[in-house]
């Protein structure tokens, strides 16, 4: 594929994919920005004021933690850990402590508490989704918003999961061969990109129409 169709294909598969994963989450009780998909490539969500903070979630180490703290990639974690970061490009999203969070006003205490329930819910949920599918999830990154019933108002808003879940911010090993199913195939050159996305939707159930045309 050339450059140009491996971009479009893989939008169009993270498109398809997310969908169907926000809805599924929705199916648990959580909410979330995701209205509905418009065409292969656009979604009509809700308008949400961000927390600029990125909530990862690993239950295996992986990424970024093995070098940070001397672990061998594919240990496995005693608990789920979760990290939270700056949402900050300019300064590389540092790693911050809940302390950070509430001292400098990115999210109330409270708000704090229903991020963090709703992440272990989430991840519940997906690492048995993808368990039944010979996916084990390693880790993937979470972002919230406020949701405002009111724009115009000051009513207390809604804290509502945002972004995307797709294995563009999910690290996906199969089950059986630990094969990388999942972003790190393109940041390690491992070739095989729209190939493993294709896998993954194939496996969930998701009709992808023919990225060829």
């Amino acid at each position: 594929l050339s450059s140009l169709t491996r971009r479009i294909s893989i939008s169009v598969l993270n498109n398809y994919i997310s969908e169907h994963i926000m809805q599924a989450v929705e199916q648990i009780g959580i909410p979330t920005h995701f209205l509905k998909r418009l065409n292969d490539r656009e979604q009509l969500i809700r308008k949400l004021e961000i927390i600029p903070v990125e909530v990862v979630v690993r239950n295996v180490a992986a990424g970024s933690i093995c070098p940070r703290l001397g672990i061998e990639e594919g240990s496995a974690l005693p608990n789920t850990l979760v990290e939270f970061c700056l949402k900050d490009d300019v300064l590389g999203d540092p790693i911050i402590a809940a302390e950070h969070i509430i001292t400098f006003g990115w999210a109330s205490a409270d708000e704090l508490d229903v991020i963090y329930d709703y992440t272990l819910r989430i991840n519940d949920f997906l690492t048995g989704l993808f368990y039944g599918i010979g996916v084990r999830l390693i880790d993937f990154k979470l972002e919230f918003g406020r949701f405002y019933h009111d724009q115009d108002a000051a009513d207390d808003p809604v804290i509502m999961l945002a972004d995307e879940i797709s294995p563009d911010n999910c690290r996906l090993w199969d089950a059986q061969t630990n094969e990388k199913m999942d972003k790190d195939r393109f940041r390690r050159d491992l070739g095989g990109l729209v190939e493993a996305y294709q896998e993954i939707a194939k496996r969930l159930g998701v009709s992808i129409p023919d990225l060829d045309q």
